[in-house]
């Protein structure tokens, strides 16, 4: 079937083809209630499907808002995004989703394409990196996030602001409070104080990694404890598996050489983020590991994944949902500039896998 034009119910209707797109394309120049009527009767007896990119340039507003995200198969993205699209509903726009891999040059791209369809706003979420071998994308995105703010467009960024960028228009960060909840989940779990604290981290340079284990560094230090020994792998499942597997290795061995008459020091696992623990968990199992047993571990974020996830692991909550929600309602302007944005908050959630952490009831 081949789609009617607007000269098509222009014609039918008796009027121009300017005065069917004001009508159709919602133009803020609007001819009378009698035409308006007419044209409308033309294009539903055609079966005229408005052009989206011609609705666009007459109301100064495409109803896109562009996502970008790491990985939309990683529980932290998909309930972030969760939160965009509820933000997005509640203002009447749709969302086009980009994922990257974290790659500043592919974010690059993805504004650029974004900017292209003329959408009204750009959320972005995952970590920032100043990692030498990111500088020349972060050089790249900043540039085109400043060009897409100085033509209208409308940015927000979840944790830090893009390294380089410049706009001050139109340019919004939704900050995470990582350091301060990393420092409280260190405190909650150096109560007993008889563990080897180690710290799997994503490669140094990640500014979501780097402060979680800045904060809970900082929370061990606060406790009167030496730091604790930090591990960098991939900042995903796969690297907290590679690290968990090198850590039931020290266990081993660290069991073989014990004094018959004592124990081994038990290992206390901070993974800063949920699937980089969940990763290490596994690892640890197919070592012939358990946990709580032979190690206890927390991690960071509390995905939606733990609810099936056993032994129920520690972590701290974020609203990650409520990130999304907020980074898109900033965007859009739906909060007061000269209005202090929402408080984000998390909290400590201890359970099974670090079992042992805390000295049993009544004692001390």
């Amino acid at each position: 079937m081949v789609a009617s034009t607007l000269s098509e119910v222009a014609r039918l209707a008796g009027v121009s083809p300017a005065t069917a797109s004001r009508v159709l394309n919602g133009s803020a120049r609007t001819p009378g209630q009698d035409i308006a009527e007419r044209v409308r009767t033309a294009a539903a007896s055609l079966g005229y499907i408005p052009n989206a990119q011609a609705q666009g340039l007459a109301k100064s507003s495409s109803g896109l808002i562009g996502l970008i995200v790491h990985d939309i198969a990683d529980p932290y993205f998909s309930a972030i995004a969760r939160g965009v699209q509820e933000a997005a509903r509640e203002q009447g726009r749709m969302v086009l989703l980009a994922t990257t891999a974290g790659a500043p040059a592919d974010e690059r791209e993805a504004v650029a394409a974004f900017a292209a369809r003329r959408a009204d706003s750009i959320v972005i979420a995952g970590s920032r990196s100043a990692r030498p071998e990111d500088g020349e994308g972060n050089a790249g995105l900043a540039a085109e996030l400043d060009r897409y703010c100085r033509n209208g467009g409308q940015v927000a960024v979840v944790g830090h602001p893009v390294v380089g960028a410049s706009s001050t228009e139109g340019y919004h960060v939704v900050t995470v409070p990582n350091e301060e909840l990393a420092a409280k989940l260190a405190s909650e779990l150096s109560v007993a104080g008889d563990h080897h604290f180690v710290i799997i981290g994503g490669p140094a340079g990640l500014f979501t990694s780097d402060d979680r284990i800045r904060g809970f560094q900082r929370g061990l230090a606060e406790a009167g404890l030496p730091p604790a020994e930090i591990i960098r792998t991939e900042f995903n499942r796969s690297g907290g598996f590679d690290a968990g597997v090198a850590l039931a290795a020290r266990i081993k061995t660290s069991r073989a050489a014990a004094n018959p008459s004592g124990e081994a020091k038990r290992i206390c696992i901070f993974a800063v983020n949920d699937v980089m623990a969940i990763g290490a968990a596994a690892a640890l199992r197919s070592e012939g590991l358990r946990i709580p047993r032979d190690a206890i571990i927390a991690g960071f974020d509390d995905i939606e994944t733990l609810r099936d996830f056993r032994p129920a692991l520690s972590t701290v909550y974020l609203p990650l949902e409520e990130i999304g929600r907020q980074a898109t309602r900033r965007a859009a302007g739906t909060l007061a500039e000269d209005a202090a944005p929402p408080t984000l908050t998390g909290h400590v959630t201890l359970r099974r896998s670090t079992e042992g952490a805390l000295p049993p009831e009544g004692s001390g």
